[in-house]
């Protein structure tokens, strides 16, 4: 089985445009954030702690020596040798976009380096950036902005410390798509107070704007972090994976079949994560999922129970592909 079978694959997308494969190298260009630096907040989000997810810590190479060492991974992997620089960890367009236009330019300069995804905020990409990621559209590069929501629910994105609202990501949204530039959407699931009801709702809000990506992600307890604390004094229960793994396959059934999805789960390095255990296997997740949708697509064949999710018995060891 294949998760590309049932799901519009970012990886299918780039080898249908380009006709080979296309992978994205993660950058941290250290960017720092306005809900850590003081400018709205301190402290930033209560789950954020990016050595969870920056592959470079916080004492990152120079652009150049990160690509270089993503192509090394890559090529060995699967042989692609088209790329687009990933710019990750925290908030990617905080900055003049003078310096912007510097690091962005940098990894272009990369003769195969053919695009970029720009990590970032609703409420950090006014009309110079987005005129920016334009210009560079116009030159023939592929380029994705990477919204960080999370939550489409006010009260969630206050209780988690977000310093934003749905209103300042539905302006950045359609500023975007009024460039005809591509968004793609990162909603967390399983975010304190939040059910499966919270999550299809925020899904439904995303695609009535309209959107031409999508990222799902498991809520994290990483170390270091105040929702940490709140896991260890019992205030915050993680989704387990069978729930996870259930609301991501709705999610899937809910949305178009043009949207590209870029991200079904994400882990944690087993240095930093506290719970859920399962968010460090990220095959076992992915297997799950797959196994999910296949049974889903041979019940609906049969005409039997379509909206009953049903899990296939999955081994960790199980060899599925995903692309």
């Amino acid at each position: 089985m294949i998760l590309s079978q049932y799901v519009n694959t970012f990886g299918q997308a780039m080898l249908a445009r380009y006709g080979e494969r296309v992978h994205k190298i993660a950058i941290d260009a250290g960017f720092t954030c306005p809900n850590r630096d003081g400018s709205i907040g301190r402290g930033g989000c209560t789950f954020c702690n990016n050595v969870s997810f920056s592959p470079n810590g916080r004492r990152p190479n120079n652009i150049a020596e990160q690509i270089e060492s993503g192509r090394q991974v890559i090529r060995k992997r699967t042989g692609a040798k088209k790329y687009i620089a990933y710019f990750q960890a925290y908030t990617n367009t905080y900055a003049d976009v003078r310096e912007l236009s510097q690091l962005y330019g940098e990894a272009l300069k990369q003769a195969d380096v053919i695009g970029l995804d720009i990590g970032t905020r609703p409420d950090c990409v006014p009309d110079e950036v987005l005129d920016l990621l334009l210009d560079y559209q116009q030159q023939g590069y592929e380029v994705w902005l990477d919204l960080g929501l999370q939550s489409a629910f006010d009260e969630t994105l206050k209780r988690v410390n977000r310093g934003h609202g749905f209103a300042e990501y539905k302006q950045a949204v359609l500023k975007a798509r009024s460039r005809g530039i591509k968004v793609c959407t990162h909603l967390i699931l399983g975010l304190p107070g939040e059910s499966s009801e919270h999550h299809l709702a925020s899904l439904q809000r995303v695609l009535e704007l309209g959107v031409d990506g999508l990222k799902f992600h498991p809520l994290h307890v990483v170390k270091g972090t105040q929702l940490a604390n709140e896991w260890r004094r019992g205030e915050y229960q993680p989704l387990t994976m069978n729930d996870y793994v259930s609301d991501v396959v709705q999610l899937i059934q809910q949305t178009p079949d043009e949207v590209i999805f870029h991200r079904l789960t994400g882990t944690a390095s087993s240095k930093v994560l506290l719970a859920p255990e399962w968010c460090s296997k990220k095959w076992l997740v992915l297997n799950a999922i797959t196994a999910a949708l296949a049974r889903q697509e041979n019940m609906a064949g049969n005409s039997q129970a379509e909206n009953e999710t049903v899990f296939l018995p999955v081994s960790e060891n199980l060899a599925f592909s995903v692309v």
